[in-house]
């Protein structure tokens, strides 16, 4: 099984190294553009999370959150 995902990699990167600069360049921003936005935001609300969670203010909800602070 690793085999064939190796050699399927291979085949991918054979590809990608001859298509022309601009073509390279279109394709990565297309694919590790939108990837580093959704793990930017992922890392962001993990951290978020963690820091109310752990944080010195246990009444405080993690920003972006649902919850009603009008008490």
């Amino acid at each position: 099984m690793l085999r064939g995902l190796s050699d399927w990699w291979n085949d991918v990167e054979l590809w990608l190294i001859q298509l022309s600069f601009p073509l390279q360049f279109a394709l990565v921003m297309a694919i590790l553009l939108p990837l580093c936005v959704v793990l930017a935001w992922f890392i962001d609300r993990v951290v978020d999370y963690a820091s109310a969670r752990f944080g010195s203010s246990r009444d405080e909800a993690p920003l972006g959150s649902r919850q009603d602070t009008d008490s």
